[in-house]
């Protein structure tokens, strides 16, 4: 006999394994085939232990999630889709990529729903990234900062190198190496931000230290980023708005080698140089103080040139100038030796006659000195015999007031000792030894002792 339902308010009421296994036998009846299906991974969710990965996947209008789905891709699967996207992409699967997958639909009563891949074809991948890469190039013109950085004016000699890159990578160590051995011994003053050079990650490190850079703008010459190769995905991060639109409106020069010839990044592009190795970037700085070298030879070749024109023309006339001088100075000496003998014998007469006039003068000075110090002697010998006199006279007045004082102050004291002030009916009366000045301090049996002039009197507070 057929159980009966259990109801509710006139319903029938089902358990939970019923509806999930009612809605699993729909999804199996609806859905009997894999379909493609295009999407986001927004995290791949790959689990070491197990091999298996449980992508998040997502529908995106802008940057809005508009659709999110569980998917499931078996290990298996796995090591066959990450060998495919090595070989075409050069890197395997990683979150924030855009992908075309085979999936079933599958209802699990205990997970859920979700999709089971079967394969994912990583030329789609390719393609999203491409179309991505030209809609930030088109944003980039339309903005007007597309060559920004290459309108830049290149100092004549970039000495001073702001470096992005990591410094453990075979592409710093090549580009330091280039630099520092060069063969003319020219001296680059390099300094290393360090910053992780693929992924996602990598757009806020490089963009951190870019800021970094701009806020000590007037320590450099230019900025290069620089690493290894990489497959298209490996620099997808490179075609990213943000990165791409920091680079280009940068207050310095920027020179790339992030990439092969193939990898043409929008950094890249609107970087002020774009070159294929970091190698490369390092011949193109040498270049550069090459280039000035060449310019400072043809400028020294043309003084040198100049100068040895101008030294025979100038020695013609030095000559031409030396012998009409030669004859004139001739004329010139024999004439200024006959006026300098006339001068020599007037000042010799007027010397004499002037030293005599002198002599006489300082005659008549010094007996003039002689006769005003005596004078001036005798008057301050004057003056000092009265100040004499006026300070014994004022001594002896001072010491006889200031004996009187001491004898005024001493008969005050005589008069205030304590034995005259007995004398004149006063008393001092002690509680142990002490003054009493508070009649409150003394208290019914206290001893109390009175000193008068001539003795004592002991008493007994009695109230």
């Amino acid at each position: 006999m057929e159980k009966q339902r259990e109801t509710f308010n006139d319903r029938p009421v089902y358990s939970l394994s019923e509806l999930t296994g009612s809605i699993k036998a729909v999804i199996n009846k609806t859905y009997t085939r894999a379909y493609y299906v295009k999407a986001e991974i927004i995290r791949l969710n790959k689990y070491p232990h197990s091999g298996h990965c449980y992508p998040e996947l997502v529908e995106k209008e802008g940057d809005k999630i508009v659709t999110q789905m569980r998917a499931v891709i078996w290990k298996t699967q796995v090591e066959e889709i990450n060998a495919k996207f090595l070989k075409i992409t050069g890197e395997p699967l990683k979150d924030n990529i855009s992908i075309l997958c085979l999936a079933t639909i599958e209802f699990s009563p205990q997970y859920g729903l979700a999709l089971y891949i079967q394969d994912i074809e990583p030329s789609y991948t390719l393609g999203e990234l491409m179309k991505n890469k030209m809609a930030v190039i088109a944003r980039l013109k339309k903005e007007g900062v597309f060559g920004a950085n290459k309108r830049l004016e290149l100092p004549l000699l970039p000495k001073r190198i702001a470096v992005i890159s990591v410094e453990t990578s075979k592409g710093y160590s090549d580009f330091m190496v280039t630099l520092q051995e060069n063969n003319w011994n020219y001296c680059f003053e390099c300094e290393l931000f360090p910053s992780i050079l693929q992924g996602d990650k990598a757009i806020t490190t490089i963009t951190a230290q870019l800021d970094a850079i701009a806020k000590r703008q007037k320590d450099f010459d230019c900025v290069v980023i620089i690493r290894g190769g990489g497959g298209d995905v490996g620099l997808s991060c490179y075609d990213d708005y943000s990165l791409s639109h920091k680079v280009a409106t940068f207050p310095l020069p920027i020179i790339s080698g992030i990439g092969h010839s193939t990898n043409e990044s929008v950094t890249d592009m609107v970087s002020y140089a774009n070159k294929i190795t970091p190698t490369e970037v390092a011949y193109f700085l040498i270049q550069q103080f090459h280039n000035f070298a060449i310019q400072v030879e043809d400028a020294q070749d043309k003084i040198i040139r100049y100068v040895e024109t101008l030294f025979t023309r100038e020695k013609y006339q030095i000559e031409q100038i030396e012998h009409n001088y030669l004859l004139l100075a001739t004329q010139l000496l024999t004439k200024e030796k006959q006026r300098i003998a006339q001068i020599e014998q007037d000042y010799l007469l007027t010397a004499t006659r002037s030293l005599t006039r002198e002599k006489h003068q300082i005659e008549q000075l010094e007996q003039r000195c002689k006769l005003s110090a005596t004078h001036r002697l005798s008057q301050e010998k004057n003056v000092m015999e009265n100040l004499s006199k006026m300070i014994q006279l004022s001594s002896k007045q001072l010491l006889i007031i200031k004996n009187k004082e001491l004898e005024n102050l001493e008969e005050k004291i005589r008069l205030l000792h304590p034995h005259n002030v007995l004398k004149r009916g006063y008393s001092i009366t002690r509680l142990n030894g002490k003054a009493l000045t508070n009649p409150a301090d003394a208290k019914p049996g206290d001893t109390l002792v009175t000193e008068l002039s001539e003795g004592e009197v002991v008493s007994k507070v009695n109230v």
